[in-house]
């Protein structure tokens, strides 16, 4: 059973990636994301809006991508593009806890929605001690 509760999302402008085949899919996401690297020397990041321009590191994502099934991980890239737009726009607040696996580490989970109103969340995460911020995962509700 799934438990809805109020949350406020940003509806994006983007849409989500079409297809299914997670390898024609990483052509364009990586286009998108050859953008956001070339702005920076060093770390991909982007600035977020609701974290007062804060930057939100792209690293982990990829990390975390591969660890998943091709299913999977063609559900989460073709929402990369809906998740770049809602970290940089959406100041609404999202629900916030501290991780269950390290004590250290909060966890920031963002509300959006596609333009053909998908709903679907955005997950950073948050050092505590550095306050440096990381762009986890990007998945879809259902």
């Amino acid at each position: 059973m799934i438990k809805y509760c109020y949350m406020q999302y940003y509806k994006t402008h983007k849409k989500k990636l079409t297809g299914t085949h997670s390898e024609r899919m990483m052509k364009n996401v990586t286009k998108e994301y050859k953008k956001i690297s070339n702005k920076s020397k060093r770390r991909p990041y982007i600035r977020s809006a609701y974290f007062d321009k804060q930057k939100i590191f792209l690293g982990i994502f990829w990390q975390h991508l591969y660890q998943k099934n091709l299913r999977d991980k063609a559900r989460r890239l073709a929402l990369f593009p809906c998740a770049i737009e809602l970290i940089e726009k959406s100041k609404y607040a999202p629900t916030t806890k501290e991780n269950p696996n390290k004590k250290g580490e909060l966890l920031h989970r963002f509300a959006g929605s596609t333009p053909d109103n998908e709903i679907f969340f955005v997950q950073i995460k948050e050092d505590k001690k550095t306050k440096q911020k990381y762009f986890i995962s990007a998945f879809p509700l259902i």
